[in-house]
């Protein structure tokens, strides 16, 4: 789906989130001054205590960027329902509801995924069809056209949610990724139909008769083969997949650094260390939109600084240039035709 050239030009309207992270509200405000300096329109939510005095010393005149004021934020160790039930107007709750009145277009947070994730479903509402939200999309930057599904918010997934994974990726590798037949495999001990634990073994023959390309399991050390597409895994298993290749990229950004210091002058061998790790965490790296979701809600790493914001904000941005909800919708609906 393609929007028209004059909606492709109207500027995106952001709400962040500037108490979420381990880095708020610092760095947060730093990323979104930054966006809104390249015409990113921003809605800064926060404490005014806190974030106010960082803008005051910021110089921002000019720029697209408004402070809404909200009352309290979600920690980490938090029950995010319980939390959110206490703290109405806190500051992700009050930026997913800019997206609700349709003030933002999107809304970014750094924060605890269980929050955005209640205050977006609580919000903005699933797409029909959608039982539940998932995080996915290109993890690895060493295999850029093979996204991974789920990686993390649903773990034990029933079978039949895999069949919403597989439809929302196709989605989306067709409309990012320029991919019109994308190949879907099922993550597994082996490649053999009947290798596998009860829930892989349930989940092959749905995937069999979806009547998408699908092309059957594959091992973790296929990912990077650019055999499939669309790599489905419970949130459990991607999570671990996600981890992993997060702390084999600072590992081996590390043993590069102490293998080359006396080789490369210092600038090179930070740059190279940066570039290890964003081929290795490419997700934490620019954040991921919570599919599903009726609304765009981006979810971005905890531990990000103002670089990581913006990286997020621009994220949101290009999912609503690019209007993959509206993709997803038109999938679900001819999946529901297909399935009938």
């Amino acid at each position: 789906m393609t929007n028209s050239s004059s909606e492709a030009d109207k500027p995106i309207n952001v709400a962040v989130d500037a108490m979420g992270g381990d880095n708020a509200p610092e760095e947060v405000v730093l990323g979104a001054v930054e966006s809104a300096k390249e015409g990113t329109n921003i809605f800064l939510v926060g404490s005014p205590d806190q974030v106010q005095p960082l803008l005051q010393n910021l110089d921002i005149s000019g720029l697209p960027l408004q402070f809404v004021p909200s009352e309290g934020s979600i920690g980490e160790t938090e029950q995010p329902i319980l939390a959110l039930r206490k703290k109405p107007k806190a500051s992700v709750n009050v930026a997913a509801s800019l997206v609700q009145k349709g003030t933002a277009d999107a809304f970014v947070s750094m924060g605890p995924t269980g929050a955005t994730m209640i205050s977006a479903i609580q919000l903005l509402g699933m797409i029909e069809g959608i039982e539940r939200p998932i995080l996915g999309g290109p993890v690895i930057n060493l295999a850029p056209e093979t996204t991974l599904w789920d990686l993390g918010v649903n773990v034990d997934s029933k079978p039949r949610l895999f069949l919403e994974f597989a439809a929302i990726g196709v989605a989306f590798c067709r409309e990012y990724l320029g991919l019109s037949n994308p190949t879907i495999a099922l993550m597994n001990v082996g490649e053999e139909e009947a290798k596998g634990n009860r829930q892989v073994k349930e989940v092959f023959p749905l995937l069999s008769s979806s009547g998408y390309n699908f092309i059957g399991n594959i091992e973790a050390h296929e990912y990077f083969s650019g055999k499939a597409n669309i790599v489905l895994a419970d949130g459990f298993v991607g999570n671990i997949l996600l981890k992993f290749s997060e702390g084999m990229g600072y590992a081996m950004a590390d043993y590069l650094h102490d293998q080359l210091t006396e080789k490369l002058p210092a600038n090179q061998l930070d740059q190279l260390k940066e570039n290890v790790i964003s081929k290795l965490d490419l997700l934490n790296t620019y954040g991921t939109p919570l599919w599903g979701i009726d609304g765009v809600s981006i979810v971005g790493h905890g531990r990000g600084k103002a670089k990581q914001v913006h990286a997020a904000i621009q994220t949101a941005a290009m999912v609503v240039k690019r209007d993959l909800i509206s993709g997803i919708k038109q999938e679900f609906t001819h999946l529901r035709e297909s399935t009938q």
